[in-house]
């Protein structure tokens, strides 16, 4: 039996095997490109490893795609196959992972708060109980299991950024900016901790600030992964938008936030899709770019990975108008609401469904029954998770369609007045 770098129990006699899983803990905090391919290499070096399976399921469940989901099962049944003759940690990581892949995200949550309670050194492990908190809007707790271990783990800069990252969603921006510069100061190349910054400058709206910070930093993301890579630049687009710079936010939007990316995962969707209607209720036209967007989307019509992101997909598939797509999605969003378990039935049913009818009806143009379907459910959206910088998109989908209903009864009034006025001569 080994230690990893920190410092936690291994079950494996395999330097290789070691070698490898310091590799993906160090791609998994930096949100590396290279993380599958580490993971490979260790489960080479040995292929009884219980936790390096489990990083790999791990890996693929976190792509959120069915590809990737089903990707994930062998890796996991063999982590599980190595249940009794491992460590409590290893088992208790398996489990956690087990009911990841299960959907039981309340008992994922469980399992990862207990091994940050006895083994608070696993980051690993922290990371992914805040991934399950950002998706359940529960921002106290994405705080509190990162910053309870970091009187363990002083020396990491990883757990800095993601100190900083629940710091800026709990809405303490100055100790999340102090946090996130701390980080940096400490590696340079720590995307999250660049990110989290980005958000409280936005917050704060640092326009300027927020550009200078980002693109001095930009080069360091060439290692990350598509998702972060393509999200920091998402934030940078938000800024120029925010000066009012449609050309440069195309621009991005064309080179690294939708054209970077080969693959076109979930989250590079989401993105390159929020980048768009933003610049559209700003009243920019974005050309043809919904119709080469909502091309990649037939594989998401039943994945139901997450509410969060099918509130995009459908939006898209509506403004680009691939009816049939959209009738399937939506037909296949209802049945998943009415059989995916209780602990998350309730975000489908109440939140997600309505939201979602009136996303449909803003892309097609039904500014009251936008209005209708959107107003009850603003309050409750930090229940299917995403950022704040995320989520206050629907509020301005709401905003715009109730702008435009006034604006409309506006012309009904100044044209009837207009006939009663000639009527009278």
């Amino acid at each position: 039996m080994l230690e990893d770098a920190q410092g936690l129990e291994i079950t494996t006699d395999s330097k290789a095997a070691i070698a490898a899983i310091n590799n993906f803990i160090d791609q998994a905090l930096s949100y590396g490109k290279n993380a599958e391919a580490v993971i490979r290499q260790g489960i080479a070096a040995d292929p009884d490893c219980a936790i390096i399976h489990a990083y790999a399921a791990a890996y693929y469940l976190s792509q959120e795609n069915a590809q990737a989901w089903q990707q994930a099962k062998p890796h996991l049944e063999a982590a599980q196959q190595q249940l009794p003759r491992i460590t409590e940690r290893e088992q208790l990581y398996v489990q956690a992972i087990a009911a990841w892949a299960e959907r039981a995200i309340d008992r994922a949550i469980a399992l990862h708060e207990a091994i940050t309670k006895k083994f608070p050194r696993d980051l690993i492990s922290v990371q992914q109980g805040q991934y399950h908190y950002f998706y359940l809007g529960d921002q106290e707790r994405l705080l509190s299991i990162a910053k309870k271990v970091l009187p363990e783990n002083l020396e990491n800069h990883y757990l800095y950024g993601m100190v900083a990252f629940g710091l800026e969603q709990c809405h303490r921006l100055q100790e999340a900016e102090a946090m996130g510069r701390i980080a940096t100061s400490m590696n340079r190349y720590d995307p999250w901790a660049h990110h989290a910054v980005a958000h409280v400058m936005e917050t704060q709206g640092r326009v300027d600030e927020g550009i200078a910070w980002m693109e001095n930093l930009a080069d360091t993301w060439e290692n990350c992964n598509s998702m972060l890579y393509t999200h920091n630049w998402w934030h940078i687009a938000l800024y120029y938008l925010e000066q009012g710079n449609a050309n440069k936010v195309l621009a991005l939007y064309d080179s690294h936030v939708w054209g970077r990316a080969q693959k076109y995962s979930p989250k590079d969707q989401v993105g390159a899709i929020a980048l768009l209607l933003r610049l559209e209720l700003r009243g920019f036209d974005v050309g043809n770019r919904w119709q080469k967007l909502s091309a990649y989307l037939l594989p998401r019509l039943h994945e139901h990975a997450l509410p969060f992101q099918d509130l995009h997909y459908i939006y898209a598939l509506a403004r680009a108008e691939r009816t049939d797509w959209l009738e399937q999605m939506w037909l296949s969003i209802q049945q998943h609401a009415l059989t995916v378990n209780p602990f998350l039935r309730q975000h489908w049913t109440e939140i997600t469904i309505p939201c979602a009818k009136g996303m449909v009806a803003h892309a097609n143009g039904d500014w009251s029954e936008a209005v209708a379907k959107l107003q009850p459910v603003l309050p409750r959206l930090s229940q299917i998770g995403g950022s704040h910088a995320q989520r206050v998109l629907f509020e301005q989908v709401y905003r715009d369609a109730l702008l435009r209903i006034q604006k409309q009864s506006q012309i009904y009034f100044l044209g009837t007045a207009k006939r009663e006025k000639f009527a009278a001569i």
